[in-house]
């Protein structure tokens, strides 16, 4: 137990990772008092944060003396078992997102479920356990048809784009329950972060297009660029009507495929998201501080753009595991980018940290972004 004695409401965060750490930064400006628990002592947010509990998300008992004496509880990750979050909320802890919310971002087939009886857009979709029962589903949604782990994955992880009823077999030999969707020829992906207090005060973040590698997001434009105004006030509408029917409370990340047809819903997220780091050098409240507000059922702040143009991009890590010896040189040649780095270790391909760059014409700012994130974790120009 720590002997820390906190000053201001505190906000108690299950989980130590990136996003943790930058909501420790938002947190010390509105003297909200941020405790996390982490699984050991050298993760990312216990690096940096005074009241870091050390135990197991998936133990109730961990849980239970972690959340002694927070006003809220919420999380930088889905992974915390549904049963330990209800029980908490029996106990009178304060847990935003709650179980009813959040099952919807840990369970897939429970939220195409959901969605689909308020009528969100989404692809077809079926539980399947077996080849047949997918091998019918493309027989009437055509091939190919992408399976999903029901629980779990992430980053391009526990996805299976399948062509044939061999990776069907391919995927399903892994174990683990999954589902069939339909696929979606998207022309791109959009995401659209919003947040909801406990009183049911919402607003919506600029609708921003992602790019992704390999499954893994690499960089965020905001706003979408060349985006209807329509189809921007729709996108921020559905995840609106999402997080009210879903009754979240904090931040909610939908992340949306663009199609000739209109939009379709991908996937939830109910915490920080990756889509929404940009906020943090290019909004008046970043996505981290309109997570505290949120939970914590205070007046949310204002999701307004403090440029025309912001574009992040992800560091993934590389070969060469000293960044900080590109510092000078990405510095020196533009002044105007910001650093964030995660306090990870480097491994290939892993999220380290990102670069943000603002600006007024979308092409000048991407190079900018790319430059910095390509030098720093290549040490070669772009």
């Amino acid at each position: 137990m720590s002997a820390y004695s906190p000053i201001g409401p505190v906000v108690g965060m299950v989980g130590a990772g990136q996003l943790a750490r930058m909501t420790q930064q938002s947190a010390i400006a509105l003297g909200v008092e941020l405790r996390v628990l982490a699984n050991t002592p050298d993760e990312s947010a216990a690096r940096v944060i005074v009241d870091t509990r050390l135990g197991d998300y998936r133990e109730l008992a961990d849980l239970r003396e972690f959340a002694g004496g927070c006003h809220a509880i919420t999380f930088d990750h889905e992974h915390v078992p549904t049963e330990h979050i209800r029980a908490l909320a029996a106990d009178g802890f304060a847990v935003r997102p709650g179980a009813d919310a959040l099952v919807h971002a840990q369970d897939k087939a429970v939220m195409r479920e959901r969605l689909t009886s308020f009528g969100a857009p989404c692809p077809a979709w079926a539980r399947v356990s077996a080849v047949a029962e997918v091998s019918a589903f493309a027989d009437e949604h055509g091939w190919p048809v992408v399976l999903k782990a029901i629980r779990g994955g992430y980053d391009g992880r526990g996805v299976w784009v399948c062509r044939t009823p061999s990776e069907v077999e391919e995927a399903l030999q892994t174990g683990v329950p999954l589902m069939v969707e339909a696929f979606v020829p998207f022309e791109r992906e959009l995401a659209v972060l919003v947040a909801r207090s406990p009183h049911g005060q919402g607003v919506s973040y600029p609708v921003v297009e992602t790019v992704q590698q390999d499954g893994i997001c690499v960089e965020v434009l905001a706003p979408a660029p060349g985006l209807d105004p329509e189809d921007a006030a729709e996108a921020q509408r559905v995840a609106l009507q999402i997080a009210h029917e879903l009754g979240v409370t904090g931040l909610l990340a939908v992340e949306m495929f663009q199609t000739s047809g209109g939009l379709v819903v991908n996937e939830l997220a109910m915490r920080p998201h990756n889509s929404g780091h940009w906020t943090i050098d290019g909004s008046r409240t970043s996505q981290f501080e309109q997570h505290l507000r949120a939970v914590l059922d205070l007046p949310l702040g204002s999701p307004s753009m403090s440029a025309p143009v912001v574009v992040m991009a992800n560091l993934l890590g590389g070969d060469d595991p000293d960044l900080f010896k590109r510092y000078e040189h990405v510095m020196a040649h533009d002044p105007g980018i910001k650093l964030h780095f995660y306090g990870k270790e480097v491994r290939p391909g892993r999220k380290i940290g990102h670069v943000t760059a603002v600006g007024d014409d979308l092409d000048t700012v991407r190079a900018r972004a790319r430059h910095a994130a390509v030098y720093l974790t290549t040490g070669e120009y772009t």
